[in-house]
């Protein structure tokens, strides 16, 4: 079943950015970063967009001056991420439930914009492992995720598979969280922020968690 809801996840995102055909004067930029502006300022290291998709979060941080190394399983989004932001120099098409293509500690700030809330749990903790190894002791995970609130956006719907999480139509799975999953999941992390919000991008209102989280520092 883990390689159906894999192999169904792509499916669905290739088909999505062929259809969406994103150009660079398309892309909608939401000020949900700039809470963050310290921590993403303080690094001289490119900042990783996982799962940047069209590009909204990379197209935030080239505005701001910062270097950014793009990520997604989906060759199409990368392609057009190569297209519309030729100032991106790297880029990488990876599945996240396979190890990361970068070294231990390679970063300080990493994005995961809607991005962690398509996978089971055991599975989500194996992604946040991979970033815990290549962020630096004190580095920063940023992230939004769907809330159980989120009923425009499939909260409840479908078949629910795991607490939360449950199978689309479509064969992909989509997790929802309420604050205690989250202080629950992220617990090998340091929690310094997190708030339950609205997102307006979409054509009906998004509900959803952001959050900061940053690695333990190394006392050692």
């Amino acid at each position: 079943m883990e390689q159906d809801h894999r192999a169904a996840s792509l499916q669905y995102w290739e088909e999505t950015h062929r259809t969406q055909g994103y150009a660079r004067d398309r892309i909608r930029v939401d000020d949900w970063l700039d809470r963050f502006a310290d921590v993403i300022g303080q690094t001289d290291k490119p900042v990783l967009d996982l799962g940047c998709g069209g590009g909204n979060d990379t197209l935030y941080l080239i505005e701001k001056g910062k270097p950014v190394i793009a990520c997604d399983q989906s060759e199409t989004a990368i392609a057009n991420i190569q297209k519309n932001f030729p100032e991106v120099r790297e880029t990488h098409c990876f599945n996240m439930l396979d190890p990361f293509p970068f070294a231990d500690g390679s970063f300080e700030v990493v994005i995961a914009d809607l991005c962690l809330h398509y996978f089971l749990e055991k599975e989500t903790m194996q992604i946040l492992r991979e970033i815990q190894r290549i962020l630096l002791p004190g580095g920063h995970l940023i992230f939004r995720v769907n809330s159980v609130n989120d009923i425009h956006h499939g909260a409840g719907k479908g078949t629910e598979v795991e607490h939360h999480v449950y199978e689309t139509d479509a064969g992909t799975l989509k997790r929802f969280f309420d604050e205690a999953d989250i202080r629950r999941i992220f617990s090998e992390f340091q929690i310094e922020y997190v708030h339950e919000e609205i997102m307006t991008r979409y054509q009906f209102e998004k509900r959803l968690f952001r959050g900061c989280v940053r690695k333990a520092e190394d006392h050692g």
